[in-house]
């Protein structure tokens, strides 16, 4: 059986399609798993509704698992943060997936995780990897770039239903895009892959994207138009700071999209898909029309 933390998000989703597809048992472990969260094949998939920081829930989601995936973040989430969830969640798995016996420990982080990163987030996932190198499970880490479809709904969606949309900063700088189903095959992968046991596996996609491009890349696909709004840098640190004693999820978003628009965020692919030439990357355009294809577009 595979256990899939936060098997209700988007990437989890993805991947319990994709095991479920290949006959595998699957079990989500979800805080607060909606109706339906995993396609609703609730005779098929066994959800567990538990809080990574109750360690005692944990161990009874990991117990009886082959294999844990950690495809959890607590990013845009309200009522937790990245240390209660990125770091002590995961320490948590992590500790049951040793006393468990399990196979395998698959961590999905983020790529350019470090100790010093300006983003809590990658600050949290960074010491997680460290709990899970220096444990006695055998592991995979894979550390994928900015999902492709966060990014898809939070600028461009906007422009199908009123046709305008925000975008953070200057939005000049290059950042590296990657569909969450293309990560989802390389967790899949390291299900099965031996190549990937005991590695630290850079995930990103084939395209290296201003905002600017992102968004017209994704018009150009779908044939809309739209009013492109751009929210000042300045404003952006202002509103970071400020927004933080009050609502400290928003703070984290704003300060993300600083970063985004400062930091290189660069990724060459080539060596990833000569690797895998199996899963071939999925472009920014493609992800448009696969998702909205069929989505009317708005006129602004």
């Amino acid at each position: 059986m595979i256990l899939i933390a936060g098997g209700t998000g988007r990437l989890g989703r993805i991947l319990v399609g994709r095991l479920r597809g290949r006959g595998e048992s699957i079990r989500v472990l979800s805080r607060r798993p909606p109706p339906g969260a995993v396609g609703g094949a609730s005779n098929e998939v066994e959800v567990v509704a538990a809080d990574v920081r109750d360690r005692a829930a944990v161990d009874r989601a990991v117990a009886g698992a082959r294999i844990v995936v950690s495809a959890m973040s607590a990013f845009g989430m309200k009522g937790v943060t990245p240390l209660q969830v990125d770091l002590e969640g995961n320490a948590n798995l992590i500790s049951a997936a040793e006393e468990h016996g399990v196979e395998r420990f698959i961590l999905v982080s983020v790529r350019g995780a470090s100790a010093e990163h300006p983003m809590e987030l990658s600050r949290m996932k960074y010491l997680a990897e460290q709990k899970l190198v220096e444990s006695k499970v055998p592991w995979t880490i894979l550390r994928p770039s900015l999902f492709t479809e966060t990014f898809q709904t939070a600028l461009c969606a906007p422009l199908l239903d009123g046709g305008k949309t925000a975008v953070f900063g200057r939005a000049e700088n290059p950042i590296n895009f990657v569909s969450a189903h293309d990560v989802a095959r390389f967790v899949e992968l390291a299900t099965t892959e031996p190549g990937l046991g005991g590695a630290v596996t850079d995930l990103g996609g084939a395209e290296n994207l201003s905002l600017i491009q992102f968004v017209d890349a994704f018009r150009s696909a779908l044939g809309v138009t739209g009013l492109v709004k751009h929210i000042p840098r300045s404003a952006m640190r202002a509103l970071s700071y400020l927004a933080r004693p009050f609502n400290p999820t928003f703070a984290r978003m704003v300060q993300a999209g600083v970063v985004m628009d400062t930091t290189d965020m660069t990724f060459d692919a080539t060596q990833l898909m000569q690797r895998y030439p199996a899963i071939p990357l999925t472009t920014v355009a493609a992800a448009a029309r696969r998702d909205y294809g069929t989505s009317p577009a708005k006129e602004p």
